[in-house]
C-alpha cells in the first residue's frame, strides 16, 4: 500500500478488482509475497512434519473420520448431508418416515429424467448413523443383520434413532443449544488455554421479525458471555460474532440507504454492549455482492464517536476473493483515519460455490473469487504477510485447519511478539493441529464455536461437510495415507507452477463462455458493482426526459395516421413519445410486400443470415442504455427485469441463429413458409418480440411483426437495430396497433404462420380465423397464460421457499405468464410460513421502478389495475385476503395481494398481476392437490419445494405442465437452458428458446394423398369406444420401443432413430442447476390417413412418441395387426370419419392427417370450432417432434447446502 493511499483511493481498487481477470491478480499476489523461496521451503517442510506427527500420535475426531470415509465423492456422503439437512425441521411423522426412506431405499427415477438432487443412503452409512462406527468394506453380515433390524425396528423406532443420530452429529460441530450450554461446554478447552468466539446459528433475516429476534439473541448472548470477560486485554476475553444479514432483511447493495439508516445503528447497540464488557466483536464475511455495503457499514461503525479507545472491533476477510488484499489495506487506513485498532480475522472463504453460480447466472464477465484452490492458498498467505506488517493498528486472527497455512505464518511471524496475533479453529475441527502448534509455538488459539438449537445447526453442519468433504481438503486428505505428507505440504507457488500461464482454471467456464465456442452467452449486469450502478443510473437519467416516436416501419411509401401518446405506467405525467397505429392502406400494402416474398433474405443461407441476426444481438448490447430507458418508462420494468429482457432477447438471436444451421445440416435445405405474423404481448415487449421475430427470420420467412398497443416504442426501436443490422425492411415489417390490427394479419390467406403470446381467449380467436382465411398447414404457434401452481412440503426450508414465493408472485408486478398463481403450503408448517410471507411481503418497495431500490413496479394500464382491483375486492368481501400491501396512488399500482383459498378449483381465471392465492394439503393429499392442479387444464409452470426425491419424480410423472422448477423459483426461463412454454390451455408448442422452435417456421413435407373411398362411415361414437377400449399400459415407460418400431417398420428408421436421440437430453446452463428437457406423449392420437401409407407413417410416429393410436382408414386393421406382437396401444377402424364429427369428439389429444388440403380445411375449421385447448392437426411428414409434448425440469441442486458436484469435481 503506497503510503498516498486513502481510503477513498483504496476503495476505488478494491470495486477494480471485483471481476479481474485472474491471472494477472494471483501474478500481482505472487510479486507482492516478501516471503522468500527458502522461507517458503522452511514452512512446506515444517507442514510436512506437522502432518507427519499428526498422523502418527492423534486420533481424529468423529467429523474428521466422517469425512475421511464419506466425502463428496461418495454416494453415502451427498446422501447424509442431504438427510440432515432436512430431517430435524420436519414437523409430522409421515413426512419424515418418507423423507429418511427417500435417503436409504433404492430408487430408480434419476434413469428417467436425469440426475438426483442426492443420491441413495447405503447400509454402511445406515450403520454408521447408528452404530457411530464406521464399517469396514468387507463387513457384509453386519450389514445385512443392519438392514433387517431396520426393517423389524418399525418406523417409529427408526424415526427416532435416525433424529438423534442427526442430533449426534451436530454435536460434533456446535459447541451448545444455548449461550449458557455453550459457556458450560466450553470450560474444557479453555482450560488447556483456548479462547472461544461465539456465533448464533440461523438463516439471514428474510424478515423484520427475523432481524429483531436475531438481534436480541445476539444482545443475550453478549450479556451471557460478560460474566466470563475477566482479562484486562480483549485478546484473552471471549468474543462474538455477528452476521449483518441476520440483522436486516434487506441487507443489499440495492437498499444501501435503507441499510445505512437501520443497520448501523442496530448493531451499534450491540457493539456498546460487546464494548461495556470488554468483548470482542467480529463482523461476518458473507457473500461477494454484500462486501461493498459492508465496507460502508463497517466505516460508519468505525467512525462512531462510541467506538474510541475499544479495541475490539473485528472484522472476517475472505482470502478467496481477489478483493481481499485490497480489503485489508482498506481496513488498515480507515483504522488510521479514525484512530481505532481493530482485528482481522482471515479466513479461507466460504460459499465459494455459490458465488461462481451467481456470476454464471448473472452472466457477467468474471469471477468475484479465485477458480483454482491453490491461488486462494496464495492469497492467504499474501495476506497473512501484510497482516503481520501491520501489527501496530491490527490484531491479525488467522483461521485456518491447513497445516501449512499454519507453518506459514508461523514462518513469517518468527520474529513478532507472540501477543500480536491468534489462530482461531472451528469446534470440532483441527483439534489436534492448533494444540501441537500451541504446545510447540506457544501460540494463541480461539475456537470459533456456533451456538443453537438442532434445527438450526443443520444448515451450518451442510456447509462444514462441503468445504471440507472435497478430495482436495486438508482435513480429507491429512487421513488419506495414500496422500504423502510433502504432497499436502507442498508450497503453492510450486503447486500453481504445473499449471503454467492457465491459472485461472479451465474447468470452470467464464460466464461469457457458459454455452461454449459455439454461443456466447448475453451480456450480464452486476448493480451490486458500484461502477455497473453509477453507470446504469446515468442512463436512465440520460434519457429521463427523451420522448420516442412509434410508427408503421413498412417497405411502401404510405403516409401515417393519427399518432397518439405513450404514458408511463408508473407516472401518468410522463409522456414518453407517440404512436401511430398501422392504417388500413398501411396493412394491405405490407402485406402485398410479405406476400411478394424477400428474395434478399431468403436467399440467403442460414450461416449468412446468422451472422445479421449476431449483428442484431450485439447491437441490442451497445445499445442498452436506451432499451433500459425504454423499458423502465414504457414497460415500468425495474432495473432487475429491465435487465433480464435485454439479455433474454439478445440470447434469441443468438441461439437461433445457431438453430438454423443446425437444422439444415440435419435435414438439409428447406424452404421458409413464406409471411409469419408475430403478435407479441407488453410483458416482454423487447424479449418475446424479439424472439419470435428472430425465429421466424433465421428460417428465412418475411415477417410482420405487431407488437402490443401498451409498448409500441420499445418495438419501433428494436426494428430500427434490426435494420441497422442488415435485416431488410421487406424482410421485417412493423405494424403497431391495437386489435383490429391483428384480425387483419390473421386472417389473410397471404400469411403463412401465426407466432402469438397471449391470452388464452384471443389464442382461440386467432385460431378460428386462420381455419377459416389461411391454408391448413399455417401454423399457429401460441404461448398463452397459467393458472400456475407451487407445492411446499415439510421438508423444504421455509426461508428458501418464502424466498421463491415471493420472487414467483410479485416480481415484475405478477405480469409474468410463468408467474406463480396458486400457492399449497402443506397444513403441518402453513402458519409458520404464512407468518414469514407477511413479513417478507412487508418488505417489498413498491415505486418507480428507475428507482434501484424498488422491488415492485406499476401494472401496466388502467384496464389491468382496475381488473385486477375489482378480483381483490371480491375475495375481500368474503373475508379471504390475508393481506394487501398499500399501493403508491400516483400511477398503475397495485399492492402485492394475499388471498386464501380452499384449492385452485376456485380460481376461475388467470389475475395476470400482484395476487397470490394460497390454500393448505394434508401431508397424505399430494395426489389430490396434483389432480385438481391439472383439471384447470392448463399447463405452463408448476413449483415444487421438497427435500423428498421420490417425491419430485412421482409429481413430475403426474402434473401436466411444461416447465417444472424444484426448489427454486419457477419463473426467468432461459434460452437454450430452460425452453419455455406450456400445454393444454396454456399454448400449442413448440418451446420458445428450444431446439424444435426454428424447425416449425420451416417449411415442411405435408405431401397429401387423396381420400380412399371407404364404405363404412366413422362416427364420433365409435370413436368413443375405440378410444375406451385403448390400453396404454406400460408403454409410454417401454424406451424399448423405439427399437421394437424400428425392426418392424424398416422404412421409418430415420425419424424414429430421431425422436430416440432427442427423447431427452440435459440442457447447458450454470452450475448447480440440473436442465433437462424431454419428450412427453400428448395422449391419444387420431390418426385418419387417409391411406395406408400415411396412416402407417402416422401411427409409427404416435407410438413412438409414447401415444395411443387411434387409427382410421384404409388397411387399418392390417395395421394393428402387424403391431400386436409389440403389445401398442392401438385400436383400428376401417373406414372414414367425415370432418363435421371431429367437433366434439372426447378424448382426444391430437389429430394426425395428410389429406387434400380441401379435406384438411375442413377438418382444421372443426378443431378451430372445439372449446378448450387449441387441437392440433399434424399435417407435417418429417418432424416427428409434432407428435410429443415438450416438458422441462430444472432442478436446483443446491438447495440442501451447496453445490457437492461442483465441489467434489474441481481439484486442482
Amino acid at each position: 500500500m503506497g503510503s498516498e493511499a486513502t481510503p477513498e483511493t483504496i476503495r476505488k481498487t478494491i470495486t477494480d478488482h471485483y471481476f479481474p481477470d485472474e491471472n494477472q491478480v494471483v501474478r500481482d499476489l505472487i510479486s507482492s509475497l516478501q516471503m522468500d523461496e527458502a522461507a517458503r521451503d522452511r514452512a512446506s517442510k515444517n507442514a510436512a512434519k506437522l502432518i507427519e506427527d499428526l498422523r502418527a500420535n492423534t486420533s481424529p475426531t468423529i467429523m474428521e473420520s466422517f469425512l475421511g470415509e464419506y466425502g463428496l465423492s461418495t454416494q453415502e456422503g451427498i446422501a447424509l448431508m442431504c438427510l440432515a439437512e432436512a430431517l430435524l425441521r420436519v414437523p409430522d411423522a409421515q413426512t419424515i418416515d418418507a423423507l429418511i426412506a427417500d435417503k436409504i431405499t433404492p430408487s430408480a427415477w434419476g434413469e428417467h429424467l436425469g440426475q438426483s438432487s442426492s443420491t441413495l443412503i447405503n447400509a454402511s452409512t445406515w450403520a454408521l448413523l447408528l452404530t457411530g462406527k464406521v464399517l469396514a468394506p468387507d463387513d457384509r453380515g453386519l450389514v445385512g443383520t443392519i438392514r433387517g433390524v431396520v426393517k423389524r425396528m418399525g418406523e417409529p423406532v427408526v424415526r427416532t434413532a435416525v433424529a438423534q443420530a442427526m442430533k449426534e452429529l451436530g454435536r460434533q460441530f456446535v459447541l451448545g443449544r444455548t449461550i449458557r450450554e455453550a459457556m458450560r461446554n466450553a470450560r474444557v478447552e479453555e482450560g488447556n488455554g483456548f479462547t472461544y468466539s461465539y456465533d448464533m446459528l440461523g438463516e439471514a433475516a428474510r424478515t423484520d421479525a427475523d432481524a429483531k429476534r436475531y438481534h436480541l439473541s445476539y444482545s443475550k448472548a453478549i450479556s451471557a458471555l460478560s460474566s466470563n470477560c475477566n482479562h484486562a486485554s480483549i485478546r484473552q476475553n471471549p468474543g462474538i460474532s455477528v452476521k449483518l444479514s441476520a440483522l436486516h432483511p434487506r441487507y443489499e447493495f440495492a437498499k444501501r440507504e435503507r441499510v445505512m439508516k437501520e443497520l448501523v445503528p442496530r448493531t451499534l447497540s450491540l457493539i456498546m454492549l460487546a464494548k461495556s464488557s470488554n468483548m470482542g466483536f467480529n463482523i461476518d464475511a458473507e457473500e461477494a455482492d454484500r462486501l461493498d455495503l459492508s465496507l460502508d457499514v463497517i466505516e460508519a461503525l468505525l467512525a462512531d464517536p462510541s467506538t474510541e479507545g475499544w479495541d475490539g472491533f473485528g472484522v472476517v476477510v475472505q482470502a478467496f476473493g481477489p478483493r481481499a488484499i485490497h480489503v485489508i489495506d482498506w481496513l488498515y487506513a480507515t483504522a488510521e483515519k479514525y484512530d481505532r485498532k481493530i482485528m482481522i480475522r482471515l479466513v479461507k472463504g466460504a460459499y465459494w460455490d455459490s458465488e461462481i453460480k451467481r456470476a454464471q447466472t448473472l452472466g457477467i464477465d468474471g469471477y468475484p473469487v479465485f477458480t483454482r484452490k491453490v491461488s486462494t492458498d496464495i492469497s492467504y498467505t499474501a495476506c497473512a504477510e501484510k497482516l503481520l506488517g501491520m501489527t501496530d493498528r491490527i490484531y491479525p486472527q488467522f483461521a485456518t485447519h491447513n497445516a501449512h497455512s499454519v507453518a506459514s505464518v508461523l514462518e513469517l511471524a518468527k520474529n513478532l511478539p507472540l501477543d500480536s496475533y491468534e489462530f482461531q479453529r472451528l469446534h470440532g475441527m483441527g483439534e489436534a493441529l492448533h494444540e501441537r502448534a500451541m504446545k510447540k509455538h506457544a501460540t494463541n488459539c480461539r475456537i470459533y464455536a456456533p451456538v443453537g438449537a438442532h434445527k438450526d445447526l443443520l444448515a451450518y453442519l451442510v456447509r462444514r461437510l462441503l468445504e471440507n468433504g472435497a478430495n482436495s481438503s486438508f482435513v480429507h486428505q491429512i487421513r488419506d495415507t495414500n496422500v504423502s505428507p510433502t504432497a499436502i505440504a507442498q508450497d503453492p507457488l510450486a503447486h500453481l507452477g504445473k499449471f503454467g500461464e492457465d491459472i485461472a482454471n479451465s474447468k470452470i467456464a467464464l460466464p461469457p463462455a457458459l454455452y461454449g465456442s459455439g454461443r456466447k452467452n448475453a451480456k450480464g449486469w452486476d448493480l451490486s458493482d458500484p461502477r455497473q450502478e453509477a453507470d446504469y443510473v446515468a442512463d436512465l437519467e440520460k434519457y429521463s426526459a427523451t420522448k420516442w416516436q412509434g410508427h408503421p416501419v413498412i417497405a411502401a411509401s404510405v403516409k401515417n395516421g393519427e399518432a397518439k401518446p405513450v404514458k408511463n405506467p408508473a407516472d401518468l405525467r410522463d409522456v414518453v413519445g407517440d404512436v401511430a397505429s398501422a392504417t388500413p392502406e398501411q396493412i394491405e400494402a405490407a402485406l402485398t410486400t410479405a406476400h411478394q416474398g424477400c428474395a434478399e433474405w431468403s436467399d440467403k443461407s442460414p450461416e449468412d443470415r446468422a451472422v445479421i441476426l449476431r449483428k442484431a444481438a450485439d447491437l441490442y448490447e451497445e445499445n442498452s442504455a436506451e432499451i433500459f430507458a425504454l423499458l423502465t418508462r414504457e414497460a415500468g420494468k425495474t432495473y432487475m427485469d429491465a435487465i433480464g429482457e435485454l439479455r433474454e432477447a439478445v440470447d434469441f438471436a443468438r441461439y437461433y441463429a445457431n438453430e438454423a444451421i443446425r437444422l439444415e445440416e440435419r435435414d438439409g435445405k428447406a424452404e421458409a413458409r413464406g409471411p409469419i405474423t408475430c403478435i407479441s404481448p407488453w410483458n416482454f415487449p423487447l424479449a418475446i418480440f424479439s424472439g419470435q421475430i428472430f425465429a421466424a427470420l433465421a428460417a428465412g420467412n418475411p415477417v410482420l411483426a405487431k407488437p402490443a398497443p401498451q409498448t409500441p416504442l420499445i418495438a419501433t426501436f428494436a426494428a430500427h437495430l434490426m435494420h441497422k443490422a442488415g435485416i431488410p425492411v421487406e424482410a421485417l415489417q412493423l405494424l403497431p396497433g391495437g386489435g383490429d390490427v391483428g384480425a387483419a394479419l390473421t386472417s389473410d390467406p397471404r400469411v403463412a404462420g401465426v407466432c402469438f403470446t397471449g391470452s388464452t381467449a384471443t389464442a382461440q380467436h386467432i385460431n378460428r380465423a386462420m381455419a377459416k382465411s389461411l391454408a391448413p398447414s399455417a401454423p399457429l404457434i401460441a404461448e398463452t397464460g397459467g393458472l400456475n401452481a407451487m407445492i411446499v412440503d415439510s421438508t423444504a426450508l421455509p426461508e428458501q421457499a418464502v424466498r421463491d414465493v415471493i420472487v414467483s408472485s410479485f416480481q415484475s408486478a405478477g405480469q409474468r405468464c410463468s408467474a406463480l398463481r396458486m400457492l399449497f403450503v402443506q397444513e403441518d408448517i402453513f402458519e409458520d410460513l404464512k407468518e414469514m410471507l407477511f413479513g417478507a411481503m412487508d418488505e417489498l418497495e413498491l415505486g418507480n421502478p428507475a428507482i434501484l431500490s424498488t422491488d415492485v413496479g406499476p401494472v401496466i394500464d388502467a384496464a389491468a389495475q382496475a381488473k385486477i382491483s375489482a378480483h381483490c375486492e371480491k375475495w375481500a368481501a368474503k373475508g379471504r385476503v390475508l393481506k394487501q400491501m398499500k399501493a403508491p396512488q400516483k400511477g398503475h399500482f397495485v399492492g402485492p395481494t394475499l388471498i386464501h383459498l380452499e384449492g385452485i378449483e376456485e380460481l376461475e381465471e388467470e389475475i395476470f398481476g400482484p395476487v397470490l392465492h394460497i390454500a393448505t394439503f394434508k401431508a397424505d393429499e399430494i395426489d389430490k392437490t396434483i389432480d385438481a392442479i391439472n383439471a384447470q387444464g392448463y399447463g405452463l409452470t408448476f413449483g415444487l419445494h421438497t427435500r423428498v426425491d421420490s417425491r419430485v419424480q412421482h409429481i413430475v410423472e403426474r402434473v401436466k405442465v411444461g416447465n417444472l422448477y424444484v426448489n427454486r423459483n419457477q419463473i426467468g426461463a432461459i434460452v437454450g437452458s430452460q425452453p419455455f412454454g406450456g400445454e393444454g390451455l396454456s399454448g400449442t408448442g413448440p418451446k420458445a428458446g428450444g431446439p424444435h422452435y426454428v424447425s416449425r417456421f420451416r417449411l415442411a413435407d405435408t405431401s397429401s394423398a387423396e381420400s380412399v373411398k371407404l364404405d363404412k362411415s366413422v362416427s364420433a361414437e365409435d370413436i368413443s369406444k375405440a378410444h375406451g377400449a385403448l390400453r396404454t399400459g406400460t408403454w409410454t415407460e417401454n424406451f424399448g420401443r423405439f427399437t421394437e418400431l424400428a425392426t418392424l417398420f424398416v422404412n421409418e428408421t430415420g425419424l424414429l432413430n430421431r425422436l430416440a436421440v432427442e427423447h431427452a437430453h440435459d440442457m447447458p446452463g450454470p452450475t448447480g442447476e440440473s436442465n433437462r428437457l424431454y419428450g412427453a406423449p400428448r395422449g391419444t392420437v387420431l390418426c385418419l390417413g387417409p391411406d395406408a401409407e400415411s396412416l402407417q407413417h402416422q401411427a409409427v410416429l404416435a407410438l413412438a412418441a409414447g401415444n395411443g393410436v387411434i387409427a382410421i382408414g384404409e388397411d387399418a386393421e392390417k395395421l394393428a395387426l402387424k403391431l400386436r406382437p409389440l403389445s401398442a396401444p392401438i385400436v383400428a377402424i376401417e373406414g372414414q370419419l367425415n370432418a363435421g364429427e371431429l367437433t366434439d369428439l372426447q378424448g382426444i389429444d391430437a389429430v394426425a392427417a395428410n389429406h387434400t388440403e380441401h379435406d384438411l380445411k375442413l377438418m382444421k375449421a372443426e378443431l378451430a370450432d372445439r372449446n378448450g385447448a387449441l387441437m392440433q392437426l399434424i399435417t407435417e411428414r418429417n418432424q416427428p417432434e409434432r407428435y410429443q409434448l415438450e416438458r422441462h425440469l430444472c432442478i436446483d441442486t443446491t438447495a440442501a447446502g451447496g453445490n457437492a458436484s461442483l465441489l467434489a469435481a474441481v481439484e486442482d
